[in-house]
């Protein structure tokens, strides 16, 4: 039985000695049996009429090769270079002089190293908590084997340690400050190691109280200018909607403006009240004003027709020495 790790190189050996009474000429056979019975035999290289064919086997197309140059000299033996898990199986060498027939079969066992390994830390980091160091190989062949040592003078694991070498976990139960410092995780199997390693920093319980009650003030004062700048903001839409307002605002106790009719009207009537209030004495030389002549669209009309207004009761006056009777 041969185990060897991925990527070396593993020789298969495999010598004979031929007597007198082998006469007929020298095969040497190297063949793969599966682990499935159920499967044949599959030729990889076979050695015959002093000639070597290799083409029989694709996965070990170019990495196999006879140790020998000349297998015929007592010495098949079989070199398998850059192995792979893949090659792990049963190899039986055959070597066949009639009328004598020998084999020998060997089992290759091809191993993964360690690689890809990480440690982590599970818990609370904080005294009197436990915590866990945990360590997981992401490559590797079993059995996997996990060890945790301190880095430190004495190297040695607190006295409260509980080590699980199967699965890489290192319980560290109630954690003081002198568990604080680095650690390192070596993960083996039978042909090969691989190493990670991870700070631990032990300090003092947290103030919960104490946060919590900041992060409330903190909210609360975040509220607080919060809703100021809201205000300040409605406070500003408000007077600039007032004056816009205002600057469009008809006020309703201000009366409409005349038309041209009414003022037309208007102008008649004060001439007449003007002349109501005319005293006796004061009709002499008063010229009426002729109707025609108001400025209004109402009282236009065409040339041909002359409006006839009744005659006034102060148009008829009589003078009695100083007074004047109307």
């Amino acid at each position: 039985m041969f185990e060897k790790a991925q990527g070396e190189k593993v020789t298969l050996p495999c010598t004979f000695e031929l007597s007198a009474e082998d006469e007929g000429p020298l095969d040497i056979e190297w063949v793969l049996i599966p682990a499935d019975n159920q499967k044949r035999e599959q030729i990889i290289i076979m050695y015959a009429v002093d000639r070597v064919y290799n083409h029989y086997y694709a996965g070990l197309t170019g990495r196999m090769q006879f140790t020998s140059l000349d297998p015929k000299s007592g010495d098949g033996s079989l070199d398998i270079l850059n192995l792979k898990a893949s090659d792990t199986g049963t190899y039986q060498c055959k070597v066949k002089k009639a009328p004598g027939v020998q084999s020998k079969k060997i089992q290759l066992t091809v191993l993964v190293k360690p690689a890809r390994t990480k440690c982590s830390i599970e818990g609370s980091q904080e005294i009197g908590k436990d915590v866990t160091l945990k360590c997981v190989s992401q490559e590797g062949s079993p059995l996997l084997s996990y060890d945790w040592r301190r880095v430190s003078d004495t190297q040695n694991l607190p006295a409260t340690s509980v080590l699980n070498k199967n699965t890489g976990e290192l319980l560290l139960k109630n954690a003081s400050r002198e568990y604080s410092g680095t650690y390192s995780c070596v993960a083996a199997n039978r042909v090969g190691t691989d190493e990670c390693s991870v700070e631990l920093n032990v300090t003092p319980p947290v103030n919960t109280a104490g946060i919590i009650a900041g992060a409330i003030i903190g909210t609360l004062l975040g509220l607080s200018v919060l809703c100021s700048i809201i205000f300040c903001f409605c406070k500003k839409h408000r007077e600039k909607k007032y004056e816009k307002e205002v600057h469009h605002d008809i006020r309703e106790d201000v009366p409409p403006p005349k038309s041209r009719s009414s003022t037309a009207r208007s102008y008649i009537g004060s001439n007449r009240s003007s002349l109501g209030s005319m005293s006796p004495s004061n009709m002499e030389g008063y010229t009426k004003t002729p109707y025609s002549q108001v400025p209004s669209e109402d009282f236009e009309r065409a040339p041909t027709q002359t409006p006839a207004f009744a005659p006034s009761k102060y148009d008829i006056a009589h003078k009695i020495g100083d007074i004047t009777v109307v």
